[in-house]
């Protein structure tokens, strides 16, 4: 390996903090007021506080990373007697409704014009926009979407639809108008938040303003919406043990560059020469084995990993794979998560008795 490999990523995530903060504050602060009637009318994320859902206990979190392709997460899931709260990211949500797992909360952040509002079912997908934007067909969040497309949309929006009003959804004001409009149209109980975009105390604080202009509590999600399930499992429903499924933050060794999701982005930043300099290699202790991650992912890792020792829960990852270890996490086995999970709750049905 060349003695600059990942050397550029390493300097480019230490950059994206004021980056994705010029980035996503403009469109996010833009669907913000765009969405103010809603907001206005619906539920504060401080709501979902007082639901059946909060209160100690346990929680696993589902995200859409490659690993849940690599094991047979959805048996492990399916078959186990868990009797905690189901968190989902947007983008595994499809993978969940799938295979037969319907999440408690779904968990959507990102204030994409287009492509978020595909992880829900897009009932205005045409095969012109799929010719304008590649992203599904090659990206390994979920290999479905790499299929008959249109096909895979039509059946994904009959079963957000089917499930939809089961399924509670912690929405950012900084969501598109579509994903809004389509979690509206499929019956989700929707509860509104803000995502941080820099220190609320700050002097001319963005994140001050937002909630001055809208006042819902404001949320630091660590940049990504698989962080955000974490931060909203342990802050918001006070769970004390949270479990981690699908959060790699990387990639497998196998995986070509073209399928990493900020590959296109990557390109026309270095070209096709550099590659090696921007994407790190981490070797994950607990499985001897490597995995490479893109700059924006490590950023993200780094920002969890700073964001655990502040949190009153332990954090399980049962991923099993990817780059997320160090300080703070238990790396777990989810059959064990989710036996442990099962065995507390026999304890809790023994007790009542």
């Amino acid at each position: 390996m060349s003695p600059s490999a990942g050397v550029l990523g390493r300097r480019i995530a230490g950059q994206l903090g004021p980056v994705t903060l010029e980035k996503v504050s403009e469109i996010g602060f833009a669907n913000a007021r765009r969405n103010q009637p809603l907001i206005q009318k619906g539920k504060s994320l401080l709501a979902l506080g007082e639901t059946t859902l909060a209160g100690p206990g346990d929680a696993l979190v589902i995200a859409a990373g490659p690993s849940l392709h690599r094991y047979d997460t959805a048996a492990i899931v399916r078959q186990s007697r868990f009797a905690g709260t189901l968190i989902a990211t947007e983008s595994s949500l499809s993978w969940c409704l799938r295979n037969g797992i319907v999440p408690d909360l779904v968990v959507t952040l990102d204030p994409h014009a287009s492509r978020i509002v595909r992880w829900f079912g897009d009932p205005d997908l045409s095969r012109e926009a799929l010719a304008r934007d590649d992203y599904f067909q090659r990206q390994d969040m979920d290999p479905r979407f790499g299929d008959d497309q249109l096909r895979s949309n039509r059946e994904l929006i009959e079963l957000v639809d089917a499930h939809g009003p089961r399924i509670k959804i912690a929405i950012a004001s900084s969501a598109s108008e579509a994903v809004v409009k389509r979690a509206v149209e499929a019956g989700m109980d929707l509860y509104w938040w803000n995502p941080m975009y820099d220190d609320h105390d700050l002097p001319g604080s963005l994140t001050r303003k937002l909630h001055e202009d809208n006042g819902l509590p404001c949320m630091n999600a660590g940049g990504n919406v698989g962080s955000a399930c974490w931060v909203m499992a342990h802050a918001v429903l006070g769970k004390t043990r949270v479990g981690l499924a699908g959060v790699d933050f990387g990639y497998y060794a196998d995986t070509p560059y073209e399928k990493t999701q900020y590959y296109k982005e990557i390109l026309a930043l270095v070209g096709p020469e550099r590659l090696d300099e921007v994407f790190v290699r981490l070797t994950n202790p607990h499985l001897g084995q490597d995995f490479y991650t893109d700059p924006a992912y490590l950023w993200f890792r780094e920002s969890f990993l700073e964001m655990v020792p502040r949190a009153e829960c332990a954090t399980h990852n049962c991923t099993g794979g990817g780059i997320l270890f160090g300080p703070g996490i238990h790396w777990t086995d989810l059959h064990e998560f989710l036996a442990q999970g099962e065995a507390t709750w026999r304890s809790a049905c023994s007790s009542t008795r």
